[in-house]
């Protein structure tokens, strides 16, 4: 007589729980990709942990109120300065170039633009002005026949004395108020705004002698 087979049929393998799908959303912070950081002023990349955190309300307005002031003071200047030369008959740009010239007669044009910190054809059109009214005139260099050097003229001479006296005078009434060290500070305060303004890579290449 046959025996009946009484073992249990081999259970059927569990299936594995499925994953919980999550509906897409915002990615969590701390996976995000970082945020673009804004454009950095240039000269910024020098790393200077000061200007990583925000000024101050209070330090903030003083900037703005200086700005406003160092504006309003070359603008000041450059109309009473302007007044100053109409009845010479002779504008701020030339008056600069033949300053220069009086100092270091015979400077290459080039050398007189990087001095002036101007772009060199706004200087060319100045010292094209300045030969046409024969108080300066444009020489070869001597060891090279290709640069050529910018002199002063004897014609110029009358002119550099008057205006010196002038700018004494106009000097006087517009510095006279400050004593010597005053004088010595602000000239290194401005100084050092310069040379950070400096240090942003400004291109002075397309700057006109008529700009301040």
């Amino acid at each position: 007589m046959r025996t009946r087979n009484t073992k249990a049929p081999p259970a059927a393998a569990s299936k594995a729980p499925e994953a919980a799908t999550t509906p897409p959303g915002p990615v969590p912070l701390t996976q995000a990709e970082p945020p673009l950081s804004s454009a950095s002023l240039p000269g910024e990349e020098s790393g200077d942990a000061s200007l990583l955190h925000p000024p101050s309300e209070e330090l903030s307005r003083q900037w703005i109120k200086l700005g406003f002031l160092i504006h309003d003071v070359s603008r000041l200047r450059r109309s009473a300065y302007d007044q100053l030369m109409k009845p010479l008959k002779i504008t701020r740009a030339r008056w600069w170039v033949l300053a220069h010239l009086s100092r270091h007669d015979g400077m290459m044009q080039s050398q007189l633009a990087d001095v002036l910190e101007v772009g060199k054809a706004s200087l060319g059109t100045v010292v094209d002005q300045l030969e046409n009214s024969g108080w300066v005139e444009r020489r070869a260099d001597p060891l090279d026949k290709r640069v050529k050097r910018v002199y002063l003229t004897r014609a110029a001479q009358p002119l550099i004395k008057t205006m010196t006296i002038e700018e004494d005078r106009f000097n006087q009434r517009a510095l006279g108020a400050l004593s010597l060290d005053d004088h010595q500070t602000l000239s290194r305060l401005l100084g050092q705004i310069k040379h950070s303004l400096s240090r942003m890579g400004l291109d002075n290449s397309s700057q006109s002698l008529d700009e301040d």
